[in-house]
């Protein structure tokens, strides 16, 4: 079963992970204090759909693509079995 999730745009250094993507929607919100992002203007949100057989290398992709210069990003997707979260380089499955 494939796995849904949302990964901000702003939250990447390295967007070519995007086109390896299947976007299902995309919506931009403005940054407000709760956001804690003072240093953007906008948050580009997209939800993707991941195939389940490539989910792990994607996982790593995407840990490798965080920007660097604002380390605490993170991204999550699931499916009726997994959960993974991903920070920069470090990857968690959950049941």
């Amino acid at each position: 079963m494939n796995y849904q999730g949302v990964i901000i745009e702003e939250s990447l250094d390295d967007f070519s992970i995007l086109e390896e993507l299947k976007i299902l929607q995309t919506k931009v919100e403005k940054v407000t204090p709760d956001h804690k992002t003072p240093w953007l203007k906008q948050w580009t949100l997209h939800t993707v759909e991941i195939p389940e057989d490539k989910v792990d290398m994607i996982a790593n992709k995407i840990s490798r693509s965080f920007d660097k210069q604002h380390p605490n990003w993170y991204a999550d997707f699931k499916n009726d079995k997994f959960h993974y979260i991903i920070y920069a380089n470090k990857n968690f499955r959950v049941d």
